[in-house]
């Protein structure tokens, strides 16, 4: 059927395969679009039914909302459970992860029922007070909505990819009022492709989707701040140390839930029920630290505008991680990016306060540490710099603080790697066994040898050949490179067109000159029992298009 519709399709129209991506690119920013708008509408809806009209009853009940508050995220859980484990397990913890392997490793398949299902368990979560965001959820979303149409109309496995950058793009777009942002997350984080034939369609998703939800919600940014700037030059060094600090406190948030997620996997009892008991303890917290409770974007706002105290700051960043672990480590569903953006607003804006009070004359309030560290903190996390800074510009509409920003997210992406090299979304994966790099799936590099895809019809030139004869070899050949050996066979080194147009214009003694005095010494080699992410490791250190592969015992 879905063939057939193709076919028909392009046989009336004539649509190229471009015309048909694009096309359907929009299709796919319409629906992710709709589909936030619904997402952000239940999560709105379930936080009237848990906090709502259950306060006013359960306080009449009981007399006092502290009784009854631990109750509140474990009856959510209660119903995310069976949604979770009965209907797509896939929908489970934050999302992107998922997403991330069906592009990798799965040609973008996304099963159709992961969209609905991850809208519901997650709204559930969030309305209950689940310590989660709406990023993750509606990034698998959106992604599940580009491959549904992509596999409704049987393309190509590349193609549903693109649809599934796409989805994740619009689904950005939608929920944070973030279209440029969402394109850079999708091509920097879901595809790892920054190609013209993956931006176009991922770019026009994302306008379209920012389009619809800007007419049916409004267009306005997620945070209003202050007018914060540069105070002095001075002040850069004090963001490149709030920069490594965050990176810090980031992969403290990445190890703590990776070790929450593998402690409930230890836990004997029944799968659906684990998020209960993660949605129970988060509840007892949430007794004597609310803000933990949910998104936390109202904690953002105040502490933006400086209305908090810094002893609770300073609790909230370590609450919060413990918080968002125990929510998603459970198997609760829900994002990880309004918990980064909550741990770095509270982390900056703690390390603001302490600099302004030591240094008034030279620094800004503690409100512009704690926007910076929201972007420093998401950077650290997601090892996406240039999403997090993108992002938190388009979130506040503010483009003055832009240079504290951009220090910063450089700093904590810089630290956050040098201490632990997985990021919040590629450790779950490792845990699992799957190692991904630049949106590919490394061990398919790792399980395949140099000796497999070497090529073995090659040119050689003689090292006494001269640069005459050198030329006119290149002239007569359809190879641009070539490896030099001496008499016995042994390897010398390697000459390209490039290296040659370079050297002809110094020589006029053509005869003179010959294959050994202008061979290339300054280049890598692999073995034949090189795996071919060594090789690709090689290759990027490397300025050569092609690389020698050697003998491991005889290197010539």
């Amino acid at each position: 059927m879905g063939v057939n519709i193709k076919s028909k399709l392009q046989y009336l129209f004539r649509f190229s395969e471009t015309q048909v991506i694009i096309t359907m690119s929009i299709v796919v920013g319409l629906g992710t679009a709709f589909g936030a708008i619904f997402f952000i509408k239940l999560i709105e809806y379930f936080r009237e039914i848990f906090f709502g009209y259950s306060e006013k009853v359960m306080t009449t009940l009981v007399g006092t909302f502290s009784y009854w508050t631990p109750l509140i995220p474990m009856a959510g859980a209660l119903i995310v459970g069976p949604i979770v484990y009965r209907f797509a397990v896939e929908a489970r913890g934050h999302g992107v992860p998922e997403v991330m392997d069906a592009v990798a490793r799965k040609g973008g398949i996304i099963r159709a029922r992961v969209a609905l299902a991850k809208a519901v368990a997650s709204a559930i979560c969030i309305g209950s007070g689940g310590s989660a965001g709406r990023e993750g959820p509606i990034v698998q979303i959106g992604s599940a909505i580009g491959s549904g149409i992509g596999q409704l109309f049987k393309m190509s496995g590349s193609r549903v990819k693109i649809l599934v950058g796409c989805g994740a793009a619009a689904g950005i777009s939608a929920v944070f009022n973030a279209p440029i942002a969402g394109v850079i997350f999708s091509l920097e984080i879901i595809l790892g492709d920054f190609a013209i034939k993956t931006f176009s369609p991922v770019l026009l998703s994302s306008v379209v989707a920012s389009v619809v939800t800007r007419t049916f919600l409004g267009d306005h940014p997620a945070f209003n701040v202050p007018d914060y700037s540069l105070v002095s030059a001075a002040e850069i060094p004090l963001y490149m140390i709030l920069g490594g600090l965050c990176g810090g406190v980031a992969v403290l948030f990445t190890k703590t839930l990776s070790s929450f997620e593998t402690l409930f996997d230890k836990i004997k009892m029944q799968p659906m029920l684990k998020p209960a008991l993660g949605g129970l303890i988060l509840g007892i917290i949430g007794v004597y630290f609310p803000q933990v409770f949910a998104d936390g974007y109202e904690t953002i706002r105040l502490t933006l505008y400086g209305n908090m105290m810094v002893w609770l700051m300073l609790i909230l960043i370590f609450l919060k991680i413990i918080a968002t672990s125990l929510t998603l480590g459970s198997g609760n569903s829900g994002g990880i990016f309004a918990p980064s953006l909550f741990i770095g607003a509270v982390t900056g804006g703690t390390f603001g306060y302490f600099m302004h009070l030591l240094l008034p004359s030279i620094t800004a309030t503690a409100g512009a540490y704690a926007l910076v560290g929201m972007a420093a903190l998401v950077a650290g996390t997601t090892h996406a710099p240039i999403t997090a800074l993108l992002i938190i510009f388009e979130m506040t509409g503010d483009y003055r603080i832009i240079l504290p920003l951009m220090v910063a997210v450089v700093f904590s992406t810089l630290v956050a790697r040098k201490i632990f090299e997985p990021s919040i979304y590629t450790v779950k994966l490792i845990r699992r066994g799957i190692f991904l790099k630049a949106g590919k799936d490394t061990a398919i590099l790792q399980a395949s040898k140099v000796s497999e895809v070497m090529d073995r019809d090659f040119e050689t030139i003689p090292t006494n050949m001269p640069l005459v004869k050198i030329m006119e070899t290149i002239e007569s050949s359809k190879e641009t490179n070539f490896v030099v050996i001496d008499r016995q066979g042994r390897f010398v080194g390697t000459l390209s067109l490039q290296h040659i147009l370079g050297i002809i214009t110094q020589h006029t003694l053509d005869y003179l000159v010959i294959a050994k005095d202008i061979a290339s010494t300054d280049y890598v080699t692999v073995c034949p029992d090189d795996d071919l992410e060594i090789a690709q490791k090689r290759f990027a250190l490397s300025d050569c298009s092609f690389i020698p592969v050697v003998n491991r015992d005889d290197p010539s």
